[in-house]
């Protein structure tokens, strides 16, 4: 019976079924369908556990599997799922590592559920395979919980992941063997550079023995022809001493250059930047290149103005001397004109002249190795074609530009950009006048010192040619016994036989005669650049050998009129 508390509906009998008996026969038919319903939803769990790609199995954590599906035991090589249910009758005996078993209860413990867990499960016949197992805890109401897995073979996984492994072992051997080949060739490669270094030394050193030897005997050959150009000769023989000194100065030019090249190739020139008077360098080039241009017939003059640079004095003069070379060379009529144009902060040095000019297409082959323009038969080469060579390196090496300008049939234009000095001004330079003509001095004794006899013998007929009292030796003592007093210069050879070397012995010298002052000028055929700056430093003047007898009358003739001798 309803009671007045009961709400509005059904009464509290009514709904526990105690009512009466059509009220419960109109809860069947949806009893029925719900139960249906169930069924259903139980029937497809089980398709799906049945049917399922991956292993499932339920398992108590303190007993063995209570349930699998076919995956998994067909993952494990049963032949059925109650032959698995047989065999593991205990977790034990289903992981390979009871270890993992271990670890997996602990972090089913601590986390609640365990995903992504791979272990190896134990197989049929101890066959084993590696899984990615998930767990998650099924409350089963007793003491010991139930668990349900899924299960996914990661056999093929585990392969290919050996399988990196191995190749990744096996590429880090094959990297550690090419290191080692590596290794290997760089340390025959290093020996190779050492062993190319060391005949580079060895070449060095032959080449500046060599230019040395070779440089000794022409240089006493151009002594002598020198002086025998000086005498009053019948035609035939001055044709005769001319061919002589062009043969000799040919020779000169070619070991020169071969030299400079090994030199420049092998950074064995270093530049010395300075600010300098480009009247000093047009002044040296004047004395140096007019004889040479009369002897052809050539007016040579030059037009530098009052500029001053911030180059390489020497290295420069070198580049002017290879332009100033090369136009009384192939300018058979005319002039050759040494001249300056201000472009902006910088000057171009400009050697013009009325040779026979250069085609377009020739101009740059003209600065490569061993070309000549036109010289396609031996009887009409000059030289060997390194000069322009130089050039290029040279230019290279200063940071400076060249410029050829050629009109054919009319002459050509050699030119190098040189930079304006700048910073604190320096005292103005006058631009030289013309070259000085031949001078003759007035008996000044000159002490010539040298190891070589032949060389002594054509500087003693050369200067005395030229009005001095040359005295001659061999050595330091030789030198004492010639001139018991100073004389009023000195000429010394660099190297000579014993412990001293030229600048040593002009220190001794002076110490010696008292004359700190005393001036002195070393002839080498030594162009390294340490000892060129070593002399530098000691305030002596240096002349290369082959000796020019026109730069050492020039010298001379600077040396003793300073001192009021000439």
């Amino acid at each position: 019976m309803k009671k007045p508390t009961d709400p509005d509906g059904f009464s509290v009998s009514e709904l526990l079924g105690l009512g009466s008996h059509s009220a419960r026969k109109s809860y069947y038919p949806e009893l029925t369908a719900r139960m249906a319903e169930l069924e259903n939803e139980r029937n497809r769990y089980k398709w799906l556990f049945e049917n399922a790609l991956h292993g499932i199995f339920q398992a108590s954590m303190s007993g063995g599997l209570r349930a699998a599906n076919p995956a998994l035991a067909s993952m494990l090589g049963d032949a059925s799922v109650a032959e698995t249910l047989k065999r593991c009758t205990t977790l034990e005996a289903l992981f390979v590592d009871p270890g993992d078993l271990q670890r997996l209860r602990r972090r089913l413990v601590r986390e609640g559920r365990v995903a992504g867990f791979t272990t190896r499960l134990r197989g049929r016949e101890g066959h084993e395979v590696a899984v990615s197992m998930t767990l998650l805890p099924k409350p089963n109401g007793g003491e010991a919980s139930l668990v349900e897995a899924f299960v996914a073979d990661i056999t093929e996984r585990e392969r290919a992941r050996r399988r990196l492994e191995e190749l990744n072992a096996e590429l880090e051997a094959r990297v550690q063997a090419r290191t080692r080949e590596l290794e290997a060739l760089n340390a025959e490669l290093r020996d190779a550079r050492d062993a190319a270094e060391h005949a580079n030394r060895s070449k060095d050193r032959y080449l500046a023995a060599a230019s040395h030897d070779l440089l000794q005997p022409m240089n006493a050959a151009r002594l002598m022809v020198a002086t025998l150009q000086e005498r009053p000769l019948a035609p035939a023989e001055a044709e005769l001493a001319r061919s002589i000194h062009l043969s000799l100065e040919g020779a000169e030019e070619l070991l020169t250059d071969l030299l400079d090249i090994a030199r420049l190739d092998h950074d064995r020139i270093q530049p010395q930047l300075n600010d300098f008077c480009l009247a000093e360098l047009a002044s040296q080039l004047m004395a140096e290149y007019a004889p040479r241009a009369r002897e052809k017939g050539l007016s040579v003059r030059q037009a530098v103005g009052r500029w001053r640079v911030n180059s390489d004095f020497r290295l420069l003069g070198r580049v002017l001397r290879n332009f100033l070379s090369n136009a009384c060379r192939y300018t058979e009529s005319g002039r050759v004109l040494l001249g300056t144009r201000r472009r902006g902060e910088a000057v171009w040095l400009e050697v013009w002249d009325t040779g026979p000019g250069i085609p377009p297409d020739q101009r740059r082959v003209i600065f490569h190795e061993f070309h000549q323009l036109g010289a396609s038969r031996a009887r009409d080469r000059q030289g060997v074609g390194l000069g322009l060579a130089i050039v290029e390196r040279i230019v290279t090496r200063l940071g400076l530009e060249v410029r050829v300008d050629s009109w054919p049939g009319q002459g050509s234009c050699f030119a190098v950009r040189v930079p304006l000095a700048r910073g604190r001004p320096l005292p103005p330079c006058e631009p030289p006048g013309p070259a000085p003509p031949p001078v003759r001095f007035a008996g000044q004794p000159v002490l010539v010192i040298d190891n070589e006899p032949s060389i002594l013998a054509g500087m003693g007929q050369l200067l005395r040619g030229w009005g001095l009292d040359c005295h001659l030796a061999l050595d330091v003592e030789e030198a004492l016994e010639a001139c018991p007093e100073a004389p009023a210069a000195l000429l010394v050879d660099l190297h000579l036989d014993g412990p001293d070397t030229g600048d040593a012995l002009v220190e001794r010298l002076r110490a010696h005669w008292r004359a700190p002052a005393l001036p002195a000028v070393v002839i080498t055929a030594d162009r390294s650049d340490a000892w060129r700056q070593r002399l530098r430093d000691a305030g002596l003047h240096v002349l290369n050998k082959p000796l020019r007898p026109g730069k050492l009358r020039v010298l001379l003739h600077g040396l003793l009129t300073h001192d009021g001798l000439a």
